[in-house]
């Protein structure tokens, strides 16, 4: 071979080389399934749920205590005794028709528009975590600043379709006024989709003013570009807090998570089938009552799911009655034609361990089986959602991607030209070198970077660096390497005036006023 052959031969092999090593941190679409769902109820089975679930509304009722929700489901002609609300299934049935089964959210930058609902699918990271473990490794109290880096590795990472609000929880800055620095930081350091704080009806106006300046108050009546979140009290109860907060998006026809908060044997009763019929309940109430207050504002179907340990009461996470109410509540969701909201990734350890991982993995492969839209807390979840785990939150997001190669289908797009590679190579050769595997080796297989799939002895000479550690330095990397996708200088400016003059009118000392 020529010394020039030999020159093209390495310089190929160090292009193929750099390619590999470049970051690529475009946004993966949303995700569109293309394997079949896993779903364990008959129709029949589905029928005894909705009927069940229709009796309780019916003879049990649901607890609305708000008094502009009673006075809106009277005009409703729902049967209203009290602060109890008795729903009869044709109501139910002719307000939930108008929920769109899809929708697209418009994110700042048009190129991460997704598509939403029906096989389509995102992923959204946790939210809501008083203590991270830092870049250290030490779980603490967190700040803006580690909000403002959540968000950015929420940009950075490919399968992470929003920067969600408040990941964690910013404990430097007062909470009456933080939903406003929260709200700030999704918009600045990411330009996805995000959610936006329902922690009180005044905070949600506040974010729906800030959607205003960023996205255009007309814009924002036909065009979905936040999320909000309505946490139910199971059993049964709707509070004035939350639906006044879902009363605010609604005004701006934004789409809302109606979501009861089930700890499976503690407020709902001990066996799988039940809690579903109950949840169900649940969920259908409120997704009617968005459309009592709105007729056709987007509406999600959600629950938060756990099951109680009847040893200590503690929360679990990964459990198998947990991955079966997901495939049958992803059942019902789609009997009713809605979208619906599931939880992923979640995990009770106190560290990124094993423990971890596994109750994670369980819970995302239910999750992606069952054909989930809203996958919510995709990253970072762990000590039953009190702290969110910086080497976690990347491993995750991984993990995510993983998830969203495997439910995508299998590609058929190169079959003829990888059968000829059969015939070019014939009995007892190899692959590594044939044309059609230099073209689509980055492709062919996913390659996980935080897993270390080296022999032990290429392990030990690297350091034998655990995946924790590996974690941490890829959360250094993706920072050092974050490039703030800009706001329009006038827009900034427009919502820093904003959060100025709402800090004025919102003292610090109302907090407690302001958010319990």
């Amino acid at each position: 071979m020529s010394v020039d052959a030999v020159g093209k031969v390495r310089r190929g092999r160090g292009a193929r080389k750099a390619v590999r090593q470049q970051r690529d941190v475009k946004m993966l679409p949303a995700l569109k399934r293309g394997i079949p769902l896993v779903e364990p109820m008959s129709p029949e089975k589905i029928e005894k749920i909705d009927d069940a679930s229709m009796s309780i509304l019916e003879d049990v009722g649901v607890v609305f205590r708000d008094p502009i929700a009673l006075a809106d489901w009277k005009r409703a002609g729902a049967d209203v005794r009290g602060e109890t609300v008795h729903l009869d299934r044709g109501l139910v049935r002719e307000l939930i028709k108008t929920i769109p089964s899809a929708f697209t959210y418009t994110a700042r930058n048009p190129a991460n528009n997704l598509p939403f609902g029906n096989d389509h699918s995102i992923f959204v990271p946790m939210t809501g975590a008083p203590y991270l473990r830092d870049m250290d490794d030490v779980r603490r109290n967190p700040t803006l600043e580690d909000l403002a880096n959540f968000h950015k590795l929420s940009h950075m990472l490919p399968a992470i379709h929003s920067s969600a609000h408040h990941i964690v929880e910013p404990y430097d800055h007062p909470i009456s006024q933080r939903h406003l620095r929260i709200t700030y930081s999704s918009m600045k350091h990411s330009d996805k989709t995000f959610m936006g704080m329902t922690t009180s009806p005044k905070n949600a106006e506040d974010v729906m003013e800030m959607c205003a300046i960023l996205f255009g108050r007309d814009f924002m009546m036909n065009n979905p570009v936040v999320t909000g979140n309505c946490n139910g009290n199971s059993p049964l109860v709707w509070d004035e807090t939350m639906l006044g907060a879902l009363r605010a998006f609604a005004k701006y026809n934004q789409p809302i998570l109606c979501s009861p908060f089930v700890l499976g044997g503690a407020n709902t009763p001990a066996s799988v089938a039940p809690t579903v019929a109950q949840v169900n309940a649940e969920a259908l109430s409120c997704l009617a009552y968005t459309q009592v207050v709105r007729q056709g504002t987007p509406a999600i179907y959600g629950h938060y799911l756990a099951t109680v340990s009847m040893k200590s009461g503690a929360p679990m996470a990964g459990t198998p009655e947990i991955s079966l109410m997901n495939m049958m509540i992803g059942q019902m969701a789609r009997f009713y034609d809605v979208p619906w909201r599931t939880s992923n990734t979640l995990g009770g350890s106190k560290t990124f361990d094993a423990q971890a991982g596994y109750e994670s993995a369980s819970t995302m492969m239910a999750v992606l089986m069952s054909g989930a839209n809203y996958i919510w807390h995709s990253a970072g979840w762990n000590e039953a959602g009190m702290h969110c785990s910086m080497a976690k939150f990347v491993v995750d997001a991984e993990q995510c991607a993983m998830g969203h190669r495997m439910v995508s289908g299998i590609k058929w797009d190169d079959f003829d030209a990888a059968l000829q590679a059969v015939r070019d190579v014939g009995p007892g050769g190899h692959y590594l070198g044939h044309p059609h595997t230099l073209e689509n080796f980055q492709q062919a297989f996913f390659m996980p970077e935080m897993f270390d799939n080296n022999s032990i002895e290429q392990w030990q000479a690297d350091g034998a660096v655990e995946i924790n550690e590996r974690a941490l330095q890829r959360v250094r990397d993706l920072l050092n390497e974050y490039e703030e996708p800009k706001l329009d200088v006038a827009v900034d400016e427009a919502l820093l005036d904003y959060i100025a003059r709402r800090e004025r009118e919102i003292p610090a000392a109302d907090a407690l006023n302001q958010d319990h």
